[in-house]
């Protein structure tokens, strides 16, 4: 089983990222930007990141393409793809790097959707959430492509069962 930590947005939340790496232990971590925290911040220690529009840290690449046992991942903030308007453009960049999984905050709102053959995942805030009132982040699992389990949990660990989801790549 392989697990993916996503998460987003915590302007500036040390002890919340470092509690949940903890409580769950995953075999990687992506952080979608506006982490405010320096490039080195131990708090992201071990997470593929990007630069978010709150971030000052030039060191922060704005997008990063990751393959993680056999999915590639698409990861950037959001912000220069106008997510707020329609995530459209952020999946067309995604598309022109052969990723299967779309990973982007700016919003804050979580959610998780397929479109063709892409998973697009916004795990929202686990600080300042919009749309709801839960503080979210994001775990996606999986065994094989042909079922990943995508799993909302607030930032105090409890599942958000109505957002999280069983998808298939294929």
């Amino acid at each position: 089983m392989t697990s993916v930590l996503i998460v987003s947005d915590s302007h500036g939340s040390t002890e919340e990222l470092k509690t949940i790496v903890q409580r769950h232990r995953p075999d990687y971590q992506i952080h979608c930007g506006d982490s405010e925290l320096e490039m080195d911040d131990p708090a992201l220690k071990g997470f593929i990141k990007v630069g978010g529009n709150c971030d000052i840290d030039a060191r922060y690449p704005e997008e990063q393409v990751s393959t993680i046992e056999d999915i590639t991942f698409f990861i950037a903030h959001g912000h220069l793809h106008e997510v707020k308007t329609n995530p459209i453009a952020i999946a067309y960049r995604a598309e022109e790097e052969h990723a299967q999984v779309v990973c982007f905050g700016h919003t804050h709102m979580a959610g998780a959707e397929k479109i063709g053959n892409q998973i697009l995942i916004n795990p929202g805030s686990i600080l300042l959430p919009r749309g709801r009132s839960e503080k979210t982040y994001v775990l996606m699992d999986w065994d094989k492509p042909d079922s990943i389990d995508i799993y909302f949990y607030t930032a105090d660990g409890d599942l958000v069962q109505d957002l999280s989801m069983t998808v298939s790549l294929s």
